[in-house]
């Protein structure tokens, strides 16, 4: 498993909405396809510094370059166990977007992006799982 996680080619067939990663070192720069939220549309672009324990755990906080504003970053971590012959995987992610929006349209954009966010793991999950011709316990 941990191939495929540290794979930036691999990573954007396998999770919805992620067109590319560009990979350089510890800095990787993710490119998310175009999407509308309230009739605007956004194709974020981010960079994190990716933080690697062989085998163990991918941690990642946003890290723009030096005098590049972006609008999107995500901070969190991948931690892998062994259990019972197998891996168990846990995700942590937290994503936030700035949006030329209304402070108003706060709860419908929380909304969206909540059920997005799912929908992304939930189709990580099981990409993941037959990329590793696995089955989830």
């Amino acid at each position: 498993m941990w191939d495929v996680l540290v794979d930036p080619d691999l990573l954007p067939k396998l999770t919805p909405l992620l067109s590319r990663v560009e990979a350089d070192g510890d800095r990787w720069r993710w490119h998310l396809v175009r999407l509308k939220v309230l009739g605007i549309g956004i194709s974020p672009v981010f960079t994190e510094r990716m933080t690697f324990d062989e085998g163990r755990r991918i941690a990642f906080t946003h890290d723009p370059p030096t005098g590049v504003t972006e609008w999107a970053g995500a901070e969190g971590h991948y931690e892998l166990s062994d259990v019972d012959g197998g891996t168990h995987l846990s995700i942590e992610l937290t994503l936030h977007v700035d949006l030329p929006l209304s402070r108003l349209a706060s709860p419908v954009v929380t909304r969206t992006m909540q059920a997005t966010m799912q929908m992304m793991g939930d189709r990580f999950s099981a990409n993941l799982l037959r990329q590793l011709k696995a089955r989830q316990r």
